[in-house]
């Protein structure tokens, strides 16, 4: 492809861009495809001579895109939100024709200075306070892992990545059972081991972790001569929006010197609304904190924002420097690769800095609050109506229902053919949970450009649906 070709194909891509988002809601949110049908679509082996690119965007479109399941849809209440706005995409043309590999400052000096700034931007935004520093993430997989291994790393005195885990006392992490999946596969791949993620009972509204418990199972691994290294606090869970005492949490760490580190992948994106700061009431405390712009605030993903209370222990923890990676001369500099499991590093900074500059923290705010509103309204509908009943309470934009059966015993095999039921509809898509044991739909407003007559589709839809299936 010659330059006059890239210039044509690009308009072209981007006039297709703009023409799919606009249409988006007369499409179905999921696909409806079955398994292999797209497997099926493709040819077995690769070409052996270059082929057109008529041909090849043309089978896109005929092959690729009805397979898709659309993220960016008005009506995509499944999940939580991965959302792209508009001024987000665009951002990401330009670090897609740049194509720059960001690890070190010398890679892309103006790379990591926008992102150090982005990240101070955000910490103002969220009202956090001075002294936490941070590094934009790929995820919140990658960040929490990069925290456990802290954890890791801190009380074995600096020693696990120069002597392994061999002969050293078994390192405990507690968190509840409603953080996300991501921190068990941290407590895997850091070595730690699954049977060393102590799961502490949960309780009241918010299904916080009963610290009097978290306290006690600390003493008790303690005296048994196991080595507590950590602790996972939780804000806006995944199932239903869990949320612990963030305050009361880190009383107990720091009693016991243990890292806090705080997971708000989700429910962080909101308090950058002053109103809404309580649910994380003494994250000031934290030792690292993770939250995603990519979820709730519109930045394309990859974009996870983790902040570190003292960075230093971070680049302790996963900083290598070969002397290929070392740069002369130059004495201060951040090396964000010395921050990241991985070594690679996209220019992430730019698209969050075009979404902050181009929306202003005000309408983001504006678009939180409709969410949080929007999703309370529909659960009281949902709650007067009498087959329905709300299972978990709204957290935020998030809450849970259920359909009432015939029967209790009929109860989750009910539920799960209404969730399939309204997603093969098309019209939303939702997705099911289980709260207490027992299966429950989950709906959570967070799609950059949802608006109030969507969520009113839900309720129709929703209604409509049950009553086929009852």
């Amino acid at each position: 492809m010659n330059n006059d070709e890239f210039r044509q194909w690009s308009r072209r891509a981007a006039d297709w861009g703009a023409d799919y988002r606009s249409t988006l809601r007369e499409q179905p949110v999921r696909p409806l495809v079955e398994p292999g049908d797209i497997f099926r679509s493709i040819g077995a082996s690769p070409p052996e001579d270059a082929e057109p690119m008529d041909q090849i965007f043309a089978d896109f479109e005929e092959k690729i895109l009805p397979g898709m399941t659309h993220w960016q849809h008005p009506r995509f209440f499944a999940y939580f939100p991965a959302n792209a706005a508009p001024v987000s995409v665009v951002a990401e043309y330009l670090v897609s024709a740049m194509a720059a590999q960001c690890m070190l400052w010398q890679t892309s000096p103006a790379a990591t200075e926008l992102e150090t700034r982005t990240v101070d931007w955000m910490r103002q935004a969220l009202g956090l306070p001075e002294g936490f520093a941070g590094v934009i993430q790929d995820s919140a997989s990658s960040a929490t892992l990069a925290a456990v291994l802290t954890m890791r790393e801190r009380a074995l005195d600096w020693q696990g990545n120069k002597q392994g885990l061999a002969g050293q006392a078994r390192l405990r992490i507690y968190s509840s059972d409603q953080v996300h999946t991501s921190i068990d596969r941290a407590i895997w791949i850091s070595g730690i081991g699954e049977d060393n993620l102590v799961r502490i009972p949960v309780g009241g509204r918010f299904r916080a972790m009963d610290t009097a418990a978290l306290e006690a199972a600390i003493v008790a691994d303690r005296e048994a001569g196991m080595l507590p290294a950590g602790i996972i606090a939780c804000v806006g869970g995944t199932s239903t929006g869990g949320t612990d005492d963030i305050a009361v949490v880190a009383e107990v760490a720091r009693r016991h010197g243990l890292y806090l580190h705080v997971d708000a992948a989700w429910a962080g994106s909101a308090m950058i609304c002053p109103e809404y700061r309580h649910f994380w009431a003494g994250v000031e405390g934290a030792d690292s904190i993770v939250f995603n712009p990519h979820k709730w605030l519109g930045a394309q993903f990859d974009c996870s924002m983790q902040f570190i209370r003292r960075p230093e222990d971070l680049v302790r923890t996963l900083a290598i420097k070969p002397e290929f990676l070392k740069t002369h001369g130059h004495d201060g500099i951040i090396n964000y690769s010395e921050w990241s499991v991985p070594l690679g590093r996209r220019f992430r900074a730019l698209k969050l800095w075009f979404l902050l500059r181009a929306h202003g923290l005000e309408n983001l705010r504006t678009m939180i609050r409709n969410h949080v509103a929007w999703s309370e309204r529909l659960a009281a509908r949902l709650a007067r109506e009498p087959d329905f009943e709300i299972v978990s309470e709204p957290m935020l934009s998030l809450f849970s229902f259920r359909h009432k059966a015939i029967t209790d015993a009929e109860a989750d095999e009910h539920n799960l053919r209404l969730v399939n039921a309204i997603n093969d509809d098309g019209r939303i898509y939702l997705t099911q949970t289980r709260v207490d044991g027992q299966v429950a739909i989950r709906f959570q407003v967070g799609q950059f450009e949802a608006t109030a007559a969507d969520i009113d589709m839900a309720f129709t839809v929703i209604m409509e649906i049950a009553r086929g299936v009852a």
